[in-house]
């Protein structure tokens, strides 16, 4: 906490109990995948198939040579059908493969196992790079990049916080990937030449911290450790600030930090053992107005009306759906669109409208900021389209954690006043 910014954080009510003890349930049942032709921002991809070929699982079909290389793997085995435009969870039309589904889910190698213990740094940042791994909490990031500029890390932190409420993908997973989650962490710890590894899970969640003590038990310069059970605790910037007590400006190696996600690290675990490449998520179903809410396992590209059938249905006709969490996810306007390789969770909602009053300049919002921003004054400066005071105030360091919302006693939008600040910084770059 900082005596001038505030708390800089707050708890809020995980619903965690929904899914957190649930077998999940794998979905395979898909007759078409439309896997998006994206990789971060980028739709510039060389394709490797045309319709009519035949792919398996693991097949590579496109691979972006845009700034930086992200290969893309196919998730069922069938038949191309061809290329179409569909919305994607970024809100945005974006490109995607079809592929018919012929159900026999058959298996090749993407790419040739690694043994990362007798590979040195440089040749395992390559492996992940041609293995298309991206960081899974959210963002999608090539996570390759954050190795090859590795420089003097302290630290990697291993992010198991999952601090947004409902979602519970990640617990399941590392319980039931453990090898691979432990190769995956050991990897990366070595890809770093960090002095030590740490995974951070909230004190709330003391059997996964116990499970993940003794997976790492003999491993030197691996430890658990246990954190706040606060919202935003999953920010990077948050973890670092909670763990190294340390701020950066822009990225964790200013401090000798490198963060990556959990399931991020099972990935490339799943990678250096099996020749797998990211062709199946495992998700969190959740919210108040889904009938069966569970974590499941589907084939990347799966259509997500098609998940919310399995989960037995909307429970009421007037239901907000949110590509994410409900604090930093997209809502989105139908569940026509499919699931990539970066999405944790489906949240659905009962959309319950409620009246807001002016502000009350309390001050809250910027008290709870994580960002440590002002979004009252950033809200004047978009009232008045004063750009110059918008990047006084840093508006585009906003991540859009939806703290100020939730904070708020006035039932603003406070999140919205920021986010249309950073879209006319954006345009005035441009």
């Amino acid at each position: 906490m900082s005596l001038f910014r505030g708390a800089m954080r707050q708890h809020i009510k995980g619903h965690k109990e929904l899914t957190e003890h649930e077998d999940v349930f794998e979905l395979k049942d898909t007759k078409y995948v439309y896997i998006p032709l994206l990789s971060g921002s980028s739709t510039k991809l060389d394709v490797f198939v045309k319709e009519g070929d035949k792919v398996c699982v693991g097949t590579k079909i496109a691979v972006c040579n845009e700034r930086n290389i992200v290969p893309i793997f196919s998730s069922v085995s069938g038949t191309v059908k061809g290329i179409e435009k569909r919305m994607h969870s970024s809100l945005k039309p974006v490109e995607h493969l079809v592929i018919e589904n012929d159900g026999e889910y058959t298996k090749v190698k993407s790419f040739e196992p690694l043994d990362y213990k007798k590979a040195d740094r440089n040749i395992l940042i390559d492996f992940m790079m041609n293995a298309g791994i991206i960081g899974l909490g959210g963002a999608g990031f090539p996570a390759y990049i954050k190795y090859k500029f590795a420089k003097n890390v302290e630290r990697l932190i291993i992010n198991a916080v999952e601090c947004e409420p409902f979602i519970t993908a990640d617990y399941k997973m590392i319980q039931s990937h453990k090898e691979e989650f432990l190769t995956g962490v050991l990897a990366m710890k070595k890809m770093a030449e960090a002095k030590e590894a740490v995974i951070a899970i909230k004190k709330t969640h003391p059997d996964l911290i116990k499970f993940c003590q003794d997976a790492v038990s003999g491993c030197e310069g691996v430890s658990v450790v246990a954190v706040p059970d606060v919202y935003p605790m999953g920010w990077e910037r948050v973890l670092v600030r909670e763990l190294m007590h340390k701020e950066y400006e822009k990225l964790p190696g200013e401090v000798g930090a490198v963060v990556n996600n959990a399931t991020t690290a099972i990935a490339f675990g799943k990678a250096l053992l099996y020749g797998e490449g990211i062709v199946s998520k495992t998700l969190t179903i959740s919210g108040n107005a889904i009938k069966k809410p569970q974590n499941v396992t589907v084939p990347v590209g799966m259509p997500v009306n098609e998940i919310i059938e399995a989960c037995g249905g909307y429970t009421c006709e007037d239901v907000k759906l949110i590509a994410g969490g409900p604090m930093m996810g997209k809502t989105i306007v139908n569940d026509k669109f499919v699931i990539d390789r970066n999405m944790n969770a489906i949240t659905v909602l009962a959309n319950q409208p409620f009246d807001s009053v002016a502000c009350l300049r309390c001050g809250k919002c910027s008290d709870h900021c994580p960002a440590g921003l002002q979004p009252v004054r950033i809200a004047q400066a978009v009232k008045t389209k004063d750009k110059v005071a918008m990047a006084k105030l840093c508006a585009n360091e906003c991540i859009e954690c939806g703290l100020c919302t939730y904070i708020c006693p006035s039932r603003l939008n406070v999140t919205e006043n920021v986010r249309i600040a950073k879209r006319q910084l954006m345009m005035t770059k441009k």
